[in-house]
């Protein structure tokens, strides 16, 4: 395990507000914070902040509020202790050049996700 993970383990390393109006929402944070905001893909829907953390992107299905991940060292590992404590999760995705992601919830239904940084 290198440093850089041994010392996110645990902490929240990148969160997601999805939003009705995407504009309108980054508008907001953006006036409210400061932040800037960049596309992340060609898309252009979901955008990223310039001082890195976090993005916002148009809500689908419904969701609502802050949604954060937290980092761990072996992302299939985590995958299935999250399982094996009674939460779901889905199988690992990789963002290619960026990490691994899981989807989550824990035993009160509670959403959160899990990153492992480096491509």
């Amino acid at each position: 395990m290198s440093d850089t993970v041994s010392e996110t383990a645990g902490k929240i390393l990148w969160f997601e507000l999805p939003a009705e109006d995407a504009a309108r929402a980054r508008g907001f944070y953006g006036q409210l914070f400061g932040w800037q905001f960049q596309p992340f893909d060609e898309s252009g829907e979901y955008q990223t902040t310039a001082e890195g953390g976090g993005a916002v992107y148009p809500s689908s299905d419904g969701e609502k509020g802050l949604f954060a991940y937290f980092g761990v060292a072996d992302i299939d590992a985590a995958v299935g202790r999250v399982r094996e404590l009674g939460g779901e999760a889905a199988d690992s995705r990789e963002i290619p050049g960026v990490g691994h992601y899981s989807r989550c919830s824990d035993t009160e239904g509670n959403a959160f996700g899990l990153y492992q940084p480096g491509g």
